[in-house]
């Protein structure tokens, strides 16, 4: 399935809103970058690829943007290291 990403500035997180459950990366900007700080799918819709399609969204937006990633989300952490095309531009990120 396909999702619709929204990028919800006001509230600093890129959102799906799916089954009217909102799941979403809480993220905070710092000069030259972007720190991924949570990742939230409400249990209703996990199971559904929304956190992994949040995850590459967000790291697309990065490198697309010239961002620099923090990503202190342990979700978005452990998605880096399955993805190595995200690890460059990653400050740091736990190989587990």
């Amino acid at each position: 399935m396909e999702y619709n990403v929204i990028h919800n500035e006001k509230d600093m997180r890129f959102e799906i809103h799916s089954e009217d459950k909102i799941a979403f990366v809480q993220y905070k900007l710092f000069d030259g970058g972007i720190a991924y700080m949570h990742t939230d799918v409400p249990p209703e819709l996990e199971g559904k690829g929304i956190a992994s399609t949040l995850a590459k969204y967000v790291l697309e937006y990065a490198q697309n943007n010239g961002l620099r990633v923090k990503p202190y989300c342990p979700y978005i952490n452990a998605y880096i290291n399955k993805h190595p095309e995200y690890q460059a531009n990653s400050l740091f990120h736990d190989k587990k």
